[in-house]
């Protein structure tokens, strides 16, 4: 089994966003027995929680259910754990980076790396912004899972 662990900061808005899209990506392909998705974030802020509001709001608006999503965080056995491990951007992309043991590091990727005509290289947090910002952070999401789906199917299945 091929498993993807999708990270951000507080596992509340583009972390459990793109878990949501790759799971139902995943599932629409009958690929759940092969693939299993995970989110989590770098820190311990949000843990237990739910993903923010406006984000499964947005999400759902799109028919992506994220509601039995909860938050947790990284812990250094996902390195060894995950074959994918996915920063939302080079923020998070360095601290997983610090925290991975050497012989996982080319297991953290940015996650926009698998959106094709991306030219963006993090997907922004919408946390302090409006409306759009969820938009445009399910754009950038969906995008790169499709590419992800692509890449995993090509590489493993």
């Amino acid at each position: 089994m091929i498993s993807v662990l999708f990270v951000c900061t507080g596992n509340i808005c583009r972390s459990p966003s793109a878990h949501g899209v790759f799971r139902d990506m995943v599932e629409a392909e009958t690929l759940g027995n092969k693939i299993r998705v995970e989110s989590a974030g770098t820190q311990s802020y949000h843990v237990g929680n739910p993903p923010d509001p406006r984000s499964a709001y947005t999400a759902l608006k799109r028919g992506y259910d994220l509601s039995d999503l909860r938050a947790q965080q990284l812990k250094k056995s996902d390195f060894e754990e995950f074959d994918y491990l996915l920063a939302m951007d080079e923020g998070h992309f360095n601290i997983m980076q610090a925290a991975c043991p050497k012989e996982h590091l080319e297991k953290v990727i940015l996650f926009l790396t698998f959106s094709p005509d991306c030219k963006e290289t993090g997907v922004p947090d919408p946390y302090y912004g409006g409306d759009h910002g969820f938009e445009h952070v399910l754009d950038l999401v969906e995008s790169s899972c499709q590419g992800l789906l692509h890449h995993i199917k090509a590489t493993h299945l």
